[in-house]
């Protein structure tokens, strides 16, 4: 079947809409509130991985068939672990509940604040939340109608009352903090990673081809083409909303100071700009991006747990996952996001490397890559994180905090590097022998 343009756009949304959350909302906003006048080379940098490493990855799980075939490539038993954990962390354990949270707290900032039932209040939402939510997921096939041609759009229009808001109330820049004054493009490539989308990228692509099998789309190189052409079309719409929202945040850092995170930044413009109607917009873009986002990771993991027991239904396992994601989400979105550091500490380097490894030479080529590279850059991931934590002997911690890059988080990137050249080189010795 050849596809349209207008199969393509509402692929092109439906893509979108499924990475674009609540952190995707706070994150460019707070970036720039803090960069002030250095905002444009610090969202240079976040573009990079925040947009740049996700397409890839809608691309590398398309390439390989689905996650577990990629995860494969390393070894039958991480294969059989890596998909679960990240299954988990990005589903039912850390970012389903998180979307809920999240929304409601921005909800009850607007119309409930001040209430001493906010508890109770938490638990109806979160009931009606994943209600919709898992209605919506119960065909994921189908996505391309309800997130493309309906919440996509709905979202794209509320982000775009409130930045043509804020170009009608416009505020010079302020300074830029310590951290963006000397090297902003950095800084924003580390600040790209808090979004967690290539982790996301890696569980949206078999529910990207699943909805393209449902365009009529049936040959695998067809199916992974247009995947590439949707995942950069929504690249490209996710960098020109984060522009949007960089420039929010740069007006509004320079106006009001001192907010501390990227919600309070797009509050005190919103109310800023249209009074008490700003914060019911603001809640409004938020519950939309983050039923988006939810509906997208409940089809993805109910479709995983379906494919592995298959005995149990699919709209069983999406009932499941909406059931216990209301459950987590009513602990408290701090408590949320306290248990989320150490499990992306662990999980995003590995993510990273797959990636990148999907458009390397194929296992057949370099037997060894993989398995090297996986498992050490895992291992090494493990390593710095028990560091962080206290809980290994101090020669050992100290010698990992002289790895570069370590007080950014990225220490594992140095042992990363030198495990894909033993890698490499080890496989091109065996060949020779």
């Amino acid at each position: 079947m050849k596809r349209t343009a207008h199969h393509r756009l509402l692929m092109i949304l439906t893509v979108f809409s499924l990475f674009f959350g609540a952190g995707n909302l706070i994150f460019p906003p707070f970036l720039a509130a803090q960069a002030g006048q250095n905002t444009w080379p610090a969202m240079a940098g976040f573009c990079l991985t925040a947009v740049g490493f996700p397409v890839l990855g809608v691309m590398a799980v398309t390439r390989a068939g689905d996650l577990h075939r990629l995860a494969a490539r390393v070894h039958p038993a991480f294969a059989a672990v890596f998909p679960l954990l990240i299954y988990l962390a990005i589903g039912p354990g850390l970012a389903i509940p998180r979307t809920a949270s999240t929304s409601f707290e921005m909800v009850a900032q607007a119309a409930l604040e001040g209430s001493t039932r906010l508890p109770l209040w938490q638990l109806a939402y979160s009931l009606v939340f994943f209600a919709v939510a898992g209605l919506i997921a119960l065909k994921p096939d189908a996505l391309t109608q309800r997130l493309g041609k309906i919440l996509c759009p709905l979202l794209l229009a509320l982000i775009g009352a409130l930045f043509v808001g804020c170009l009608l109330a416009p505020h010079p820049y302020g300074a830029a903090a310590e951290a963006y004054q000397t090297h902003p493009v950095i800084q924003g490539f580390l600040d790209g990673y808090q979004t967690m989308d290539a982790i996301a990228a890696l569980v949206f692509g078999s529910v990207i081809a699943l909805n393209l099998r449902a365009l009529g789309l049936t040959e695998a190189h067809a199916i992974r083409t247009e995947a590439a052409l949707d995942g950069v079309g929504a690249g490209v719409l996710l960098g020109v909303v984060y522009l949007c929202l960089a420039h929010i945040g740069g007006v509004s850092g320079g106006a009001w100071p001192g907010a501390k995170n990227g919600a309070q930044v797009l509050s005190q413009l919103s109310g800023s700009v249209y009074g008490r109607g700003g914060m019911a917009l603001l809640a409004a873009i938020f519950v939309v991006a983050c039923l988006n986002t939810c509906v997208g990771l409940l089809s993805s993991c109910a479709s995983y747990f379906h494919q592995r027991l298959p005995k149990v239904s699919y709209p069983a396992w999406v009932a499941l996952f909406a059931l216990i994601s209301m459950g987590i989400s009513n602990v408290g979105l701090n408590q949320i996001l306290d248990l989320s550091v150490p499990v992306l500490n662990l999980l995003y380097p590995i993510v990273l490397v797959l990636i990148l490894l999907a458009y390397l030479p194929k296992t057949e080529t370099l037997p060894l890559l993989y398995p090297i590279a996986g498992w050490g850059t895992l291992a090494a991931s493990a390593a710095l994180l028990a560091a962080k934590a206290g809980v290994l002997p101090a020669a050992l911690t100290d010698g990992l905090q002289v790895l570069p890059l370590y007080a950014q988080g990225l220490g594992w990137l140095c042992p990363c590097l030198v495990f894909l050249a033993l890698g490499a080189g080890l496989s091109l010795l065996k060949q020779r022998a």
